[in-house]
């Protein structure tokens, strides 16, 4: 199997190269390419074919944020996947980076390993979120129900799709969806596939989004 490649965008050297040396000791995965700014990480990210970008939020030219939605809405692209990098869990513009189409996020002191575990999941296509952090960063910056307005919401799903979508919130995998719900984990992952078409969701992430701004989800129900 290829090793993952990543590309790193953050505006301070000495970080870009502790990040460096870490994803290149991992023999599943290389540094493609490093970026000091949002714009050299959107055209690194389209000349190096990178599969994965960690995207620090705070960069001077472009910022992570518009960075990272050129990138989601490029379709040349679309195997590209955004794992943004925040100094803390209570950064207010996370919440905007998931919305662009990150596939989750990660506070800059996790320790090295699991740094390396991010990558890992993320590029595999799955989403990285923290529930407790997400449900605080959501409880205290989500403004306009953007999400909501632009897949119409989770009005067209069935009730059983509807249950899929709350556990996904929650931060439940497929096998814990399937356990909660009598269902193998190869049904759900049909069922979160099925409503990933149909609410046009890039990732798991922006379905934590729908479900929080449509109000189906509220921080006082979430564990974790």
């Amino acid at each position: 199997m290829s090793p993952v490649r990543v590309l790193l965008a953050d505006d301070q050297t000495l970080v870009r190269a502790a990040f460096a040396m870490l994803i290149d000791s991992a023999k599943d995965m290389e540094v493609v390419g490093q970026a000091g700014t949002g714009r050299e990480a959107v055209a690194l990210a389209r000349s190096e074919r990178a599969d994965l970008v960690l995207m620090d939020i705070r960069m001077p030219d472009l910022d992570g944020i518009e960075a990272t939605r050129l990138i989601a809405a490029d379709e040349d692209l679309a195997g590209v996947r955004v794992l943004v990098l925040t100094t803390y869990d209570t950064d207010e513009y996370v919440v905007e980076a998931l919305r662009a189409g990150a596939s989750g996020f990660l506070v800059k002191d996790t320790r090295p390993a699991d740094l390396l575990d991010a990558v890992r999941t993320v590029a595999a296509g799955d989403s990285l979120l923290s529930p407790g952090p997400t449900a605080r960063l959501i409880a205290r910056f989500l403004r306009s129900p953007a999400a909501v307005e632009a897949t119409g919401g989770p009005d067209c799903l069935s009730e059983r799709e509807r249950e899929v979508l709350t556990l996904v919130a929650r931060g439940l995998n497929n096998t814990e969806i399937g356990e909660a719900l009598g269902l193998s984990p190869l049904t759900a992952k049909t069922h979160v596939s099925r409503i990933m078409g149909k609410l046009g969701a890039r990732d798991r992430a922006q379905l934590v989004i729908v479900a929080y701004e449509s109000g189906m989800v509220t921080p006082g129900r979430i564990s974790g």
